[in-house]
């Protein structure tokens, strides 16, 4: 008997494949198992790494069950066999399985760290914690018996070593969804070449860039694959796929990556497909049928077309079925009340019509339910309430109308429901109000009407109601959600008045919009402690008057919107953290701002527009942030300076700014004073501020010559409108090559010489507007060839000669708007010119009514002193539509241009009822009628 027991003993020794762990370690051995030197090892390990017990990660541990800092327990004197995550060999006390995932470990593995002192290491998980860019280095390699190794979402970065292709012994590797870190393309080869006994492959996320391997095709041994988001790109192979143990296969977003839909044997584990966001399209094939194991199919952006194919009616162990942005079409099908084992459903984003079937009696199990942005009409179907286990519920962007069903049976899991912009109408069903796990309500964007009664629980944290039809006061209930964090009311009919102490017990709340409603709030008193997390406030066009002494969201608040209400003042700006702050559309009447350097120190984006400020402004508030200000439509009548360094948009026309012109900072992009009463010369300092793109200061008293850098001090500059001045002197001669130029207006000024030849490099140019000056040129034939110019003014100059013959085969291509009355012009119009006026050519004249055209139609003019006076069949031809069509000529002067001879019909004079113009007798070949009067508007000679 002795000798039989000390054989099992033996027996027991000899055994080096048992292992010790946590789990199977007895409290009475006597003998440490541990080595010394191992356990020196470890604690140098946990001391390389602090704990981050912060919310941050929580980042980290998305795909953790439980997540705590294991190395916590490691305590000097125990047997380190015994610590949590370390596995030892029983004979010889090795540690040979390191699990360390979801620890919440900080810190960076170098090349000498005490984790590559395991030789003998057989399995190493380090998943789910943040190794702050450490990459995945040669140091792994020294773990030659490792069978698995698991470094996803730990934060590795850089190129992984090109030996980890050496562990040949692997069968799990696991390196997903460490963002930072990518293989070379060799690298990658010789990891698929060498790495072959894989059952378990995962790069999801490693950039790789590369084909498809095809040899991974052929590892018998493969079960799951997962090469997401990896860069890969060409045609994945045709052949049909034979891997009887592939039971996961994950190819998403690789947008370069086309193909069919693999096939795959009969004999085939398939359980999880994504082939999402690749460029994957075709139909799906029959074999689709042989997936009998499938239960999750991920097919988001594959183009396919017409319906859904019915083979996936045959999926019965389909769990998660996912056919957004798929470009599907027509009716959604019956058959899918056949998947009764589906939990979540997802056809976002298609182009389905017709009713939603009403197929939901059979798929209890259903959890998530996504139909959003389609065009399905009708009512949301009934049978909709018996899905008790539905967590969310999204049916946004469709044409879904009616009532939303009143009967229901339970949803106590129901969490997110969005319907938004639909046309859904009626009162809010009352088994909305009473969800005990609702989280997000969004109903916004309906016809929805009635008051909004009150929630009978806590747990929302969204709720959106906005653009609806809503009466009456907001719900008293709202104020008792402390959990909301975010809550739209806007454009609506809500009145009342509301207490600002209401909001007081909202403090998580974040985003609160109440504009376009009828809401009045009383004296903003002292509020420090309401709201104390919110960013975003919009309670624009209501009913708020009176001085403004908020302070609340006064460390928080970012965007804040007043505008369109009858605010008098603010006794103070005490917002830290305020980038966006629009209080245009008020009774605001200061009459001088203050210095303010202190105030709103983070401000970027300012409207004091349409109010009643005056004075000279001081103001430096936004010193160093502040990228956009608008202070038009006030009385300001000058600036001591412009202090801001980073400004972007200043728009200060419709004031009564007086004096010099002031120069805008160099940063400036838009830059608008027109509308006032400045005076003096245009400063050479302009032409420093070298990325203008649009240059306002028309409608002032501005004189002298203009600067010649004004063609050319800004390549991005697309607006330069200087009309209504009294400049004299030339027009710039000089516009920068490629350039972006699309608005020229110089009109009424006092400005000589000749057009600038060089508008002809001007590429972009879409209105030239030279009219009312004293331009002594000949007509500029050679703009003809300028692609997008559609407006071309040059009325009231001295321009003169004959208009010449066009050298272009088609002139003025895009033109809209033509306007060369009140020159000294002569000889004949060129019926060249008339007839490649085809940008006029846009109306339908099957469906054009005197309504239709009056709405198109600015002015035609069409006047002067001819000598010989007919119409042609040219304009019933090609001007059927001109916009504005003049080449008028005042009665002063004596030109004689000649229409070419022709005669127009009766029946083609109603085409020309966008004709206005003069006062004379009609030629004597026109018979007038009354149907010729009810065409046309107006029609004239001068003589």
């Amino acid at each position: 008997m002795m000798s039989e027991l000390v054989l099992c003993f033996l027996f027991f020794l000899s055994c080096s494949h048992l292992v010790l762990s946590s789990s199977f370690y007895f409290s009475n051995y006597s003998t440490k198992l541990c080595a010394h030197g191992q356990t020196i090892a470890l604690l140098q390990l946990k001391q390389s790494f602090s704990i981050d017990n912060s919310s941050s990660w929580r980042r980290y541990t998305l795909g953790c069950t439980t997540s705590y800092p294991k190395t916590d327990y490691w305590k000097e004197g125990s047997d380190c066999c015994s610590w949590d995550g370390v596995t030892c060999d029983l004979v010889t006390g090795h540690v040979i399985e390191l699990n360390l995932s979801c620890s919440r470990l900080f810190g960076t593995i170098h090349p000498n760290s005490a984790l590559f002192l395991f030789p003998h290491l057989q399995k190493l998980d380090l998943a789910f914690n943040n190794f702050n860019g450490s990459p995945v280095s040669v140091g792994f390699v020294r773990f030659s018996s490792l069978t698995h190794l698991n470094l996803s979402d730990s934060e590795f970065s850089d190129l992984i070593s090109l030996e980890i292709s050496h562990l040949s012994n692997l069968v799990s590797l696991d390196l997903s969804w460490n963002d930072g870190a990518e293989f070379t393309l060799h690298g990658f080869n010789s990891l698929v070449q060498n790495l072959t006994k894989l059952q378990k492959f995962h790069l999801g996320g490693i950039f790789i860039s590369s084909v498809f391997p095809n040899s991974l095709l052929n590892w018998s041994s493969l079960i799951s694959l997962d090469l997401s988001e990896c860069g890969l790109h060409g045609r994945f192979p045709d052949n049909d796929i034979h891997l009887p143990k592939l039971e996961l296969l994950y190819l998403s977003g690789n947008e370069g990556l086309s193909g069919n839909f693999p096939r795959f044997s009969e004999n085939n584990s398939i359980m999880e497909l994504d082939f999402s966001g690749t460029n994957f399209n075709g139909d799906l094939p029959a074999s689709m049928g042989n997936l009998n194991s499938l239960q999750t199919l991920h097919l988001f952006g594959f183009q396919f077309s017409g319906s859904i194919p019915s083979s996936i009616s045959n999926l019965k162990s389909l769990q998660i079925l996912d056919l957004s942005n798929c470009g599907f079409s027509g009716s959604m099908p019956a058959w899918l009340e056949n998947l009764t084992q589906i939990t979540s459903l997802s056809f976002y984003r298609n182009q389905f019509t017709g009713e939603i079937p009403n197929v939901f009696n059979n798929l209890r199990n259903l959890i998530s339910l996504d139909l959003s942005t389609n065009n399905f009409r009708g009512q949301i179907p009934p049978s909709i309430g018996n899905l008790t286990h539905l967590y969310g519920l999204y049916f946004f962007d469709n044409q879904l109308e009616g009532v939303i069903p009143s009967s229901v049976n339970g949803f106590s899991s129901l969490s997110y429901v969005d319907l938004s912009y639909n046309l859904l109408n009626g009162t809010i069903p009352s088994w909305l109000y009473i969800l005990p796990s609702l989280v997000e309500l969004d109903l916004s964007h309906n016809k929805f009407t009635g008051r909004i009664d009150e929630f009978q629980f806590h747990s929302l944290e969204n709720i959106h109601l906005s653009m609806n039809e809503f009466q009456g006061l907001i719900p008293s209930s709202i104020f008792e959600l402390v959990n909301l964090t975010s809550f739209s009311l806007s454009s609506n009919n809500l009145s009342g008045i509301s207490e600002t102490s209401n909001f007081e017990k909202l403090r998580n709340l974040t985003y609160l919009y109440l504009s376009n409603n009828m809401l009045s709030f009383t004296i903003f008193g002292n509020s420090n402690s309401m709201l104390p997390n919110i960013e975003w406030l919009d309670l624009s066009n209501n009913n708020i008057s009176g001085i403004c002494r908020w302070n609340m969201g006064k460390d928080t608040l970012k965007h804040l919107n007043l505008s369109y209400n009858s605010i008098s003042g603010f006794e103070m700006f005490p917002w830290k953290s305020m980038q966006i702050l629009d209080l245009h559309s008020n009774m605001l009447s200061f009459t001088i701002f203050d210095d303010s350097n202190s105030m709103l120190p983070n401000i970027e984006w300012l409207d004091l527009s349409n109010n009643n400020i005056s004075g000279i402004c001081t103001w430096n508030m936004g010193k160093h942030t502040l990228k956009h200000l608008n202070l038009s439509y006030n009385s300001i009548s000058g600036f001591e300076m412009f202090p801001w360094k980073s400004m972007q948009i200043l728009d200060l026309h419709s004031n009564l700014l007086q004096g010099s012109l002031p120069t805008p900072p160099n940063s400036t992009l838009f830059f608008s004073i027109s509308h006032n009463k400045l005076s003096g010369e245009i400063s050479l300092l302009i032409c420093k501020v070298s990325s203008m793109k649009i240059l306002d200061m028309s409608r002032n008293n501005l004189s002298g010559m203009l600067p010649h850098c004004l063609g050319n001090f800004s390549k991005d500059l697309s607006v330069l409108n200087l009309g209504r001045n009294q400049f004299h002197g030339t027009i710039p001669q000089t516009f920068l090559k490629g350039n972006s130029i699309k608005t020229l207006d110089f009109n009424s000024n006092q400005l000589e010489g000749r057009v600038p030849r060089s508008l002809i490099i001007c590429k972009e140019l879409e209105v030239l507007d030279l009219g009312n000056n004293k331009i002594n040129d000949m007509f500029p034939h050679w703009l003809e060839t300028l692609p997008e110019l559609e407006v071309l003014i040059l009325r009231s100059n001295r321009f003169h000669g004959h208009l010449g013959l066009s050298k272009t085969k088609s002139p003025f291509m895009s033109l809209r708007i033509i306007d060369f009355a009140h020159n000294d012009f002569e000889g004949d119009l060129p019926e060249m010119y008339l007839r490649s006026l085809k940008a006029m050519m846009n109306i339908d004249e099957g469906n054009m009514t005197s309504e239709k055209v009056m709405r198109e139609i600015r002015h035609v003019h069409i006047c002067k002193g001819f000598k010989d006076w007919e119409f042609c069949d040219v304009f019933s031809q090609y001007c059927r539509h001109p916009r504005v069509l003049g080449f008028c000529d005042s009665p002063s002067r004596h030109n004689t241009l000649i229409f070419p001879s022709c005669t127009l019909s009766f029946q083609e004079w109603w085409k020309y009822s966008l004709i206005r113009g003069c006062r004379h007798n009609w030629p004597n070949h026109v018979k007038t009628s009354h149907a010729f009067y009810n065409n046309i508007i107006s029609l004239c000679l001068y003589s």
